[in-house]
């Protein structure tokens, strides 16, 4: 059994000295307090945290004051540019495309093409009856007899007799002189008349063993496209031929000219007097000479007589009028 000793009582002496020492201690280990902005010895409250607060307001005015500016909305963005470039090349097509000699090179290829899609389509539609026609010629001979042979030839040998003749209207379409002959259109009907006969005869009701609807058209379909074809042609190649593009004033220049139209020669005096315009009929009968010494075609165009006779567009319009009703 331990038995607990009795603690004696502190002594005063050594609680004043332990507390004279943790007041000099706290005393070597206070926070110093910052001197003032001023540099004096006063210290006025502007602390880290008002410092800090006072740069936000700062950078607040400065932002406030460069948001008011416009500026940089006055500056084009890309996608804005890339606009604007690709509307002045839009202009600039648009401008082109009035040219009289951009016009006449649009219109010289758009014939091309038409002319082009019209012969490979007769030339087809002539090849599809080919069968059907050697059929009817061959007339039931054996396969690779001398008639079933022979029979292969006579949708060829009509269809370039054919071919001669639109071939031949459409060039002199596309020169401004189109052809009006009745033998050429007599013969061009002939030929294409003994194609449709002979495509649909061994289809037709009454001679076919089995009559078929369907048949019968699908053999009719290539003479009945050649009809259209040989029909449509010469009329557009004339439209064409008939085209005014307007007259191509100066050398070419870089920039787009456009479309001018020479006004009508004057007879009057030519110190300011009122323009007279030209006689319509006494350039009508120039234009017969020319025609009749072959420096004009039979039905030559205004574009044609502006240029030969060296009047306006309006007045070879005139002429062109009187010798297409003179001739009617």
């Amino acid at each position: 059994m331990t038995t607990r000793l009795p603690t004696p009582d502190p002594d005063p002496e050594d609680i004043g000295q332990g507390i004279a020492a943790l007041e000099a201690h706290l005393a070597a280990h206070a926070p110093t307090e910052p001197p003032a902005p001023n540099g004096s010895d006063e210290f006025d409250g502007e602390t880290r945290r008002v410092r800090r607060l006072r740069a936000q307001v700062a950078e607040a005015r400065m932002l406030a004051d460069l948001h008011d500016d416009d500026t940089p909305l006055l500056l084009d963005s890309r996608k804005v540019r890339r606009r604007r470039r690709a509307a002045h090349e839009a202009a600039r097509l648009h401008a082109l495309a009035q040219d009289p000699a951009m016009r006449a090179w649009q219109a010289a290829r758009m014939r091309r093409v038409l002319v082009t899609a019209a012969m490979v389509s007769l030339t087809l539609a002539l090849a599809w009856s080919t069968a059907g026609v050697q059929k009817f010629a061959a007339d039931g001979a054996p396969a690779w007899s001398p008639s079933w042979l022979f029979a292969w030839l006579v949708e060829p040998f009509m269809s370039l007799a054919l071919l001669v003749v639109v071939g031949a209207k459409a060039y002199m379409g596309t020169r401004g002189q189109p052809i009006h002959s009745p033998t050429l259109t007599r013969i061009e009907w002939l030929f294409l008349a003994l194609t449709l006969a002979m495509n649909g005869w061994p289809y037709a009701p009454g001679i076919a063993a089995e009559f078929s609807l369907s048949r019968l058209v699908l053999h009719l379909l290539g003479p009945v496209v050649a009809v259209a074809v040989v029909t449509a042609l010469p009329i557009i190649l004339e439209a064409f031929a008939g085209l005014d593009h307007g007259t191509v004033t100066g050398a070419s220049t870089g920039a787009p000219t456009a479309p001018t139209y020479r006004h009508n020669a004057p007879t009057g005096d030519p110190a300011g007097s009122p323009a007279v315009r030209a006689d319509v009929g006494e350039l009508t009968r120039r234009a017969r000479d020319l025609i009749a010494a072959g420096a004009l075609p039979v039905n030559p165009s205004a574009t044609a007589l502006r240029a030969a006779l060296r009047c306006g567009t309006d007045t070879a319009r005139q002429v062109r009028d009187e010798l297409r009703n003179s001739t009617q």
